[in-house]
């Protein structure tokens, strides 16, 4: 069978679908991806077929905090992803048995599967970005939204959270089907998410809460086993010394400052420090013994040998921290990095910094729980616990639902 995995996003987004794809092909199924251009590159050095589709999106990271998009500049980006959407991922859709939407900017997906009468699946990463009485919808912020003061309910404001699906994508999405042959659509959200979702994290870490509405499947987090050895310099600081403390964004966009309060605060507690670029292009004020910059690495290699993880809360990057059994402290900028954050606070595997402004003093505060004895001892618990078969579920899955 040939199956198209479809996204839109960053790595948090990119690299399951390619897990699954390594899955499928390995369980002898075709796979294609479409997904943003900035991971084409990567995925096909992996030997996976894929279509960019999109512009590309790691300057995302660089642009100035608190930026808003009028609403013409959201209208027009609105009308552009979609309809681009349709046309490249309709084209990819050729010959294929089945559609896996990853993540709730797949908007197209659904209606090319239905315009070609094959299978559709949609794949939520984080429990919290699917409804439920049991959580608040995310947050936006480069929509301009705030959290609640917590007297409106949360069926109230997923219903609020359905109309604004409705008013962003919903003239976009209608008009691309029209054009297609297709009905128009009434409610988007439900439309792309359907009744049947699937859920790609970890139950352990991020379990869907019961009882529900939704029928959804969990299957694990579509993890992508990394084989690449850490780099030569890399290696030689970690043998330098006792284990450093880990810090990254990832590819979100970081506090401004942030480099330097990160390192006084690991120097704070005597601790050496590796500091990962992102996709934000973080760097030192000046070289220093005690601190590495690093780009792209093993994370899975690297986090089992430092102190503490220090990052955003990104699902893939907590998921990782976790499976390795380091202690994370999680300073969330946005969507479900709020969750996480509150998990591994939860789960006493770490702690959350809630303001997405740490200090030097604060930051450190934060550390200091994390690497508290019990704290590290609870995370080399966990680290046992977080399942590694999630890609390989969810593909077997996929065959069998298509036989």
């Amino acid at each position: 069978m040939r199956m198209l995995l479809s996204t839109i996003g960053s790595r948090g987004e990119v690299q399951p679908v390619i897990a699954l794809a390594l899955r499928l092909e390995e369980l002898g199924q075709e796979a294609v991806v479409c997904a943003p251009p900035d991971f084409q590159e990567w995925a096909e050095s992996l030997g996976i077929t894929y279509v960019p589709v999109g512009p590309e999106l790691h300057t995302t990271a660089k642009r100035p905090a608190g930026t808003v998009p009028t609403p013409e500049q959201r209208r027009q980006m609105i009308e552009g992803t979609v309809a681009d959407q349709f046309a490249v991922v309709g084209s990819a859709a050729e010959g294929c048995d089945v559609i896996v939407a990853g993540g709730a900017l797949a908007i197209a997906a659904r209606s090319v599967a239905e315009q070609r009468g094959i299978g559709y699946v949609y794949a939520a990463f984080a429990p919290m970005t699917l409804p439920s009485p049991h959580h608040a919808p995310p947050l936006f912020g480069l929509l301009g939204d705030k959290p609640t003061d917590g007297t409106i309910d949360n069926q109230t404001l997923w219903a609020q959270d359905a109309q604004r699906w409705n008013v962003m994508w919903g003239a976009a999405l209608n008009a691309q089907r029209e054009a297609i042959g297709l009905s128009l659509v009434g409610d988007v959200r439900r439309h792309i998410f359907t009744d049947t979702p699937w859920l790609a994290a970890d139950p352990t870490l991020a379990p869907w809460p019961e009882p529900s509405e939704l029928d959804v499947l969990q299957t694990g987090a579509w993890t992508l086993t990394d084989h690449r050895p850490l780099p030569i310099e890399l290696e030689e600081f970690l043998d330098a010394g006792e284990p450093p403390i880990y810090f990254g964004f990832g590819s979100v966009r970081a506090p401004e400052g942030i480099a330097r309060t990160m390192i006084e605060a690991a120097r704070a507690l005597g601790r050496r420090a590796i500091l990962a670029r992102g996709w934000a292009d973080l760097s030192l004020d000046e070289a220093a013994p005690d601190c590495l910059m690093v780009d792209e690495v093993n994370q899975q290699a690297l986090f089992r040998r430092v102190a503490a993880v220090v990052h955003h809360g990104g699902a893939g990057t907590t998921t990782t921290a976790a499976t390795a059994g380091a202690p994370q402290v999680l300073v969330p900028q946005m969507l479900d990095q709020f969750y996480f954050a509150h998990r591994v606070d939860q789960l006493q595997v770490g702690s959350a910094h809630l303001s997405s402004k740490p200090t030097a003093d604060s930051l450190t505060t934060a550390l200091r729980r994390a690497l508290a004895p019990l704290t590290v001892k609870t995370a080399h618990t966990l680290a046992g616990q977080i399942r590694t078969d999630g890609a390989l579920t969810a593909a077997r899955l996929l065959i069998t639902k298509q036989d």
